[in-house]
């Protein structure tokens, strides 16, 4: 049977069923290969034992940093070995872990990584104390006089910048120890709405009766039927509702333990420390806010015609992502189509970074299809030295999961740039990079997608697609932003704050960024309680900040070709071996500036006006 055919009774099994399939029933060119990190358990128990038994080797070093400059690279270098195993360790347990959440062993794997990362960093807390002791000028010297030492020149630099923040070699051993600790809010969190949440029956479009789940909601938002977008809606939050005064607990526990670090380490805010990690101005996070608030209108803009192309009293939350135009073009897209038509869309990156594109569709470097206990969502997994990375789907055949292909190959590719490119210190990038990259590959596929749209009816469909874009990626996440800020600046405040406090804040912010055109349904005031991105302590923004930089990295390799492209490449590869904002400048966007951030909300009219003008 060809995949297509099978691909299509599979979909229609599901439809007719309450169950998802599991991961045997799936083609294995499908799901990901994690014999290419270890072949077995065994090994990865192996790895364990090594790694758990070498972290002793730290107190070689302890006391002794300041000694000479070769005392400092040893310890440097062990830090390095150890931290190599660690990331392979914990790349394998947490893939195997979501690969199916009900699988005991693999959580208790990954318990296990969390428990040996703490031991390590409670081991080797000493480093940056002991580095902060040293005279300045002294460790000047030994950078120009050792050539091995002088490649963590910039590493050294950023401790250097974070000395004021960092403590004596016991608290951090401390701090470090209570790491785990610290997880538990977001660990619950994440067995409890995958594993465990229940979520009720509803009926679909053809009358056939299915249970709601992560992925079939995402589904049923893009449904040409109304009533079943409601009721998918309003079954999907139910749970959401049912327990928030548990999930209102996870919440707050979150926040207030990023709060004690914060005030432990002697920042004013835990946004600044959360900032700060990356060398990251506050005036970049109050700027992002600050210019949308500035600037709804396009949001409103685009409220009042959904309205009037739905043929709606009023629009509700389940009415922001359907398609406004024909059904036809809605179409359904298997994942080796998708595979295609990124493929292509990305062609203006050259052939080394197509042929990398390639490595990893043809590799197993993806998990593509939702099984029963399988993680929700989609994400890449990031730079694991020695490793390539990883990236996971849940397909449903929609244009958004074209979307999200490209979205999750454009981290993939950031990853794997970086980790051939950099020695293991620099092998990474931050979250506020990460999201450039990304962004970048979706707005090189939507320009794809229009270009060769064959008909008017399609290209407003996909000029809508770009409109639901922004909406989601820029100013959806600005508003997240402002209610992560605005909830943290009230705990820091001394305000407990209730589940009701809680709806209140989100629906009317919801209510601020979609405009008078929206009624906000009841259940629409739970969502702050199913996004998991707020226990990831001011990660949100990035996604607009990076929409921002990558329209404008977008726009120069369209206009500028061959230079512009070897200076994207180049960003690719620099990981941390510089702070963002300088890797960015390098690239070409001075975030500094509010011109990026702008340019969406520019971009966002441009758009509606073409749209206009087709109707």
């Amino acid at each position: 049977m060809e995949f297509n055919q099978l691909n299509k009774l599979l979909h229609t099994l599901e439809t007719l069923t309450t169950t998802l399939p599991t991961r045997d029933q799936i083609d294995e060119k499908y799901k990901w290969n994690l014999k290419d990190v270890y072949e077995s358990d065994e090994l990865w128990e192996k790895d364990f034992q090594w790694t758990s038994n070498n972290l002793i080797r730290y107190s070689e070093f302890r006391g002794k940093l300041a000694d000479s400059a070769s005392s400092l690279l040893g310890c440097l270098k062990l830090d390095e070995e150890i931290g190599i195993k660690l990331e392979r360790l914990a790349l394998y347990a947490m893939l195997a872990k979501d690969s199916d959440m009900r699988i005991s062993k693999y959580h208790a794997m990954d318990d296990k990584i969390k428990n040996l990362y703490a031991r390590a960093l409670s081991e080797s807390s000493f480093i940056k104390p002991e580095i902060l002791s040293i005279d300045e000028n002294i460790l000047k010297i030994w950078l120009e006089e050792n050539s091995e030492l002088k490649v963590y020149e910039h590493y050294i630099d950023d401790i250097l910048r974070e000395k004021p923040h960092t403590l004596d070699s016991n608290t951090e051993s401390i701090l470090a120890l209570s790491t785990e600790i610290a997880h538990v809010p977001y660990n619950t969190y994440s067995i409890f709405t995958n594993a465990e949440m229940k979520f009720p029956y509803v009926k679909d479009e053809n009358g056939n009766e299915i249970q709601m789940s992560h992925g079939r909601y995402s589904a049923a938002m893009y449904s040409k039927d109304r009533a079943f977008r409601e009721s998918a809606f309003k079954a999907y939050l139910t749970p959401y509702k049912e327990y928030v005064n548990s999930l209102n607990s996870l919440f707050t526990g979150n926040l207030k333990s990023n709060i004690f670090y914060a005030k432990v380490r002697k920042y004013k805010s835990a946004r600044e420390a959360a900032l700060s990690k990356n060398n990251i101005p506050l005036s970049v996070y109050d700027n992002l806010v600050d210019a949308v608030n500035e600037n709804f209108a396009p949001m409103y803009r685009w409220a009042k015609l959904k309205k009037e192309l739905l043929g709606v009293d009023k629009l509700h939350p389940y009415d922001i992502y359907v398609t406004l135009f024909d059904q036809k073009y809605e179409k359904k897209y298997s994942y080796d189509e998708a595979v295609n038509i990124v493929l292509n869309s990305l062609e203006i990156m050259g052939d080394d970074y197509i042929n990398s594109l390639n490595k990893a569709f043809s590799e197993r470097w993806i998990d593509v299809y939702e099984t029963a206990g399988k993680r929700s969502g989609a994400y890449s997994s990031g730079t694991t030295y020695g490793v390539h990375p990883y990236v996971m789907l849940n397909w449903t055949n929609l244009l958004n999961d074209v979307f999200t292909l490209a979205h999750e190959m454009g981290h993939n590719m950031h990853s794997y740039y970086t980790g051939q490119s950099q020695p293991f210190h620099y092998a990474n990038y931050s979250i506020f990079l990460a999201e450039v990259a990304s962004t970048f590959n979706e707005s090189l596929l939507l320009e794809y997608l229009i270009k060769n749209s064959n008909s008017k009816e399609e290209k407003l469909h996909l000029l809508e697609r770009y409109l639901n874009n922004i909406t989601s990626t820029f100013y959806r996440q600005v508003m997240f932003a402002e209610f992560e800020q605005t909830v943290y600046e009230k705990t820091e405040a001394g305000e407990s704050l209730t589940p009701e406090q809680l709806c209140n804040l989100y629906s009317s912010l919801f209510q601020k960024y979609w405009g008078p055109e929206m009624h906000v349904d009841e259940e629409e005031s739970f969502t702050w309680a199913r996004v998991p991105h707020f226990y990831y302590n001011f990660y949100v923004f990035q996604y607009a900040t990076g929409m921002a930089a990558s329209e404008t990295l977008a726009h120069k390799v369209k206009t500028e070709g061959e230079v512009a492209v070897v200076r994207y490449i180049e960003f690719l590869k620099a990981g941390n071996s510089d702070y963002p904002i300088n890797v960015l400048k390098k690239a070409g966007v001075d975030m500094n500036s509010p011109e990026p951030v702008l340019s969406v909300t520019r971009k966002m009219n441009s758009i509606l006006d073409e749209l206009e003008s087709l109707l």
